[in-house]
């Protein structure tokens, strides 16, 4: 067979790939739209019509039922009750057509519409967009509460007053969740790791712990080497935002902080800073992974009102929505406490 011609078929086989993922992509995006505006459109109508009846509750729920039983017999189980619930819910929490973003699928909506918090719906609707999130993963960044998390950052109060404002919320301490959750690590809660196992299991699943880390990160290396005066020193994991324009080095640590961890990191920013740092990079942020922080070491080390040396905890397996509440809600009054001592 003629070489050329193979070439040329080749290259002609790639230029028609690509025209029809194109086109299918845009009767994808085409139907789901039109499918999310059916849908709006139906829970517009039943809210209108809703709104007529003299006992609401009594009138909806009947009206409900009665347009299951038919709208199932003419178009099939889409048009459950249940589901009719939904696009009436769809229509009150996005009451105006040009707040609905096809981006995101029907399924992706009925998650959102879980999220009773509107701030919060707002921001993993957002997220999803940007990061292009399965609906499995909205649904686990939910049910972690990772907006929760974030909270937990130095600079979340600029996130919380404005989460429309996508620059401030990509912001140095504004990436770093307090606790990571590694559940998809499959690590028994009884198991005994070490830094370099656990640094393996990471590695093993890097896709979903650069979902944990949030937008923009791609992967440099593990057992990153730097060398000063012959003296060899390894980072566990180091990483690039390409949205903020920075490394994260990421030490691992199966036990609770220590100063010397601290200090370690210091040292490994500021190589990086003189070094590694590229004209136009913003300032290189670490994050220290460990298992249990010491407020008074974190109060009385670099870590205090720091902007580039992070610390958060991580937990190996997904604790219930109550149990992260509660843990988030205890951070919450620490913090206010300390907020208060220091104030007097």
């Amino acid at each position: 067979m003629n070489k050329d011609l193979t070439q040329n078929t080749h290259r002609l086989l790639k230029k028609i790939q690509k025209i029809l993922e194109k086109a299918r992509n845009k009767v994808y995006r085409s139907a789901n739209t039109e499918m999310l505006r059916a849908y709006w459109n139906i829970g517009r109508e039943i809210v209108e019509e809703e709104q007529k009846g003299k006992d609401r509750a009594d009138y909806g729920s009947a009206l409900l039922e009665e347009l299951a039983t038919r709208l199932t017999d003419l178009f099939g189980k889409s048009f459950s009750s249940r589901n009719l619930r939904y696009m009436r819910q769809f229509y009150r929490e996005f009451p105006k057509w040009n707040a609905v973003r096809s981006e995101l699928s029907w399924t992706h909506y009925r998650m959102l519409m879980k999220v009773e918090k509107e701030n919060s719906r707002e921001f993993y609707l957002k997220e999803a967009i940007t990061g292009n999130w399965s609906t499995r993963q909205l649904e686990r960044q939910i049910n972690s509460l990772y907006f929760d998390r974030l909270q937990m950052s130095k600079d979340m109060k600029k996130l919380m007053l404005d989460v429309d404002n996508s620059n401030e919320v990509m912001q140095s301490g504004n990436i770093i969740k307090d606790p990571f959750v590694l559940e998809f690590l499959d690590v028994k809660e009884s198991e005994n790791l070490s830094e370099s196992r656990l640094e393996s299991a990471l590695i093993r699943k890097l896709q979903q712990f650069i979902l944990e880390l949030g937008n923009g990160f791609s992967f440099v290396n593990r057992q990153y080497r730097i060398t000063t005066n012959n003296d060899h020193f390894y980072i566990d994991l180091v990483f690039y935002n390409y949205i903020l324009k920075c490394f994260l080095l990421i030490e691992l640590k199966t036990e609770k902080l220590t100063p010397q961890d601290i200090g370690q990191m210091d040292f490994y920013i500021r190589f990086f800073e003189d070094q590694l740092k590229q004209p136009g990079d913003n300032p290189t942020i670490g994050l220290i992974l460990c298992t249990e922080k010491n407020k008074t070491i974190v109060k009385y080390s670099l870590l205090n009102e720091s902007k580039q040396i992070f610390a958060s905890k991580y937990q190996l397996y997904l604790p219930t929505t109550k149990q992260l509440e509660h843990e988030i809600q205890r951070e919450r009054e620490q913090i206010e406490q300390e907020k208060n001592l220091s104030g007097k």
